[in-house]
């Protein structure tokens, strides 16, 4: 064979091989092309799922419902109520699962105020520069500097601002609650705020990043707390240098509905169980973590958690498997908590909306302090 036709032979072998090699590869960059499709097609169906999921938690958080009563209202005059008030003056509450009537009745004789309220902040989402933030705050009937008070720090929900538990005036089912629990001497008098949990200089309900809400623990610690403290007649000893704030723990409670439900197990028990003691989680959010990594995080906890309240709709489709995992079995994973002492799990025919949170919140109020 003369080297003109090896020569051929080699070629056309090295342009088989050539060839192959290229179709091997476009073939193996079209299975890459079509798996990365696929996984980007898994990730934008997900992320649809969960916009959808984060609409309907707001659509339900936002659709106007009335506390569940054991009875209807028997007339509504401000003549009526204050005759039944003044004729069932006496501490009748209890854990229930409807809140009595006089419960909810506009407190006329000692009604609470409700204080809006403006303080310095920090972006902890962002670069961490000062941003002006906004809460309401609930202070009892007969409020003096002269006495110290526990303070409970009650969080909204997805869709929510400081606004959402409606603490912004008379109307106020919290404030009617609260007025009543204390006139009737169900509750010694404590102070409710309510802040908004989005830790970034964009915190509007609407419009801004949801990640926000995971990191307003730096934010109670360092200002939120801080200044509560230092406005108001607390048990928390203020000092602008720094102060001990676990020193006063056992004066201090957080709950909240939905994300706010997150945020008290995710950061309250989970980041700051030093700041508080009391804790209450209404229809707890699908990211909140579950028992087994609350379970994880507070196995070397050295501060009593006085109590942990849960409360949660069966018929709700956007949190009560969350809220299940999150602490319906957590005494069973966690020594730190017993149902004879310190833990509560409610569940009861509802959906996610106030019927089910003014209940927590009605029952929770006895629990704190």
């Amino acid at each position: 064979m003369n080297k003109k036709r090896i020569k051929l032979i080699v070629f056309m072998i090295a342009v088989c091989l050539m060839t192959a090699c290229g179709r091997n590869e476009v073939e193996s960059q079209t299975e890459i092309k079509e798996s990365e499709g696929e996984e980007m097609q898994m990730q934008e169906t997900e992320m649809q799922a969960n916009e959808d999921m984060i609409a309907e938690a707001i659509r339900q958080e936002t659709s106007k419902v009335e506390p569940e009563t054991e009875s209807s209202a028997q007339g509504n005059t401000e003549e009526s109520i204050s005759e039944q008030v003044e004729e069932l003056r006496e501490p009748t509450a209890e854990i229930s699962d409807k809140i009595p009537e006089k419960y909810l009745m506009y407190q006329l004789k000692e009604p609470g105020t409700i204080e809006q309220i403006s303080y310095t902040a920090h972006d902890y989402f962002g670069d961490g520069s000062e941003i002006t933030k906004y809460a309401n705050v609930y202070l009892p009937y007969g409020y003096s500097e002269d006495k110290k008070y526990n303070v409970l720090y009650l969080m909204h929900g997805i869709g929510g601002d400081e606004n959402e538990w409606g603490m912004t005036g008379s109307t106020s089912e919290i404030k009617r609650i609260m007025d009543n629990l204390i006139y009737h001497g169900d509750i010694e008098p404590f102070i409710v705020v309510t802040p908004n949990g989005r830790s970034s200089s964009n915190f509007a309900a609407q419009g801004s990043d949801y990640n926000s809400f995971y990191v307003f623990g730096q934010e109670l610690r360092n200002d939120l707390i801080p200044f509560i403290e230092k406005t108001y007649s607390t048990y928390g000893e203020y000092d602008e240098n720094g102060y001990d704030l676990s020193a006063t723990r056992e004066h201090r409670a957080m709950a909240g509905l939905s994300m706010g439900g997150m945020q008290t197990i995710n950061i309250g028990i989970g980041e700051c169980v030093d700041l508080f003691g009391y804790f209450g989680a209404f229809s707890a959010a699908p990211t909140s973590n579950t028992a087994a990594k609350t379970a994880e995080i507070l196995k070397d906890n050295i501060y009593e958690i006085y109590y942990f309240y849960n409360i949660c709709g069966t018929e709700d489709q956007i949190a009560y498997a969350s809220a299940s995992a999150a602490a319906k079995n957590l005494p069973e994973v966690c020594e730190q908590f017993d149902p004879e002492k310190n833990f509560m799990w409610q569940e009861l025919k509802g959906a996610h909306d106030f019927k089910i949170w003014y209940l927590g919140f009605y029952n929770f109020a006895q629990i704190v302090f």
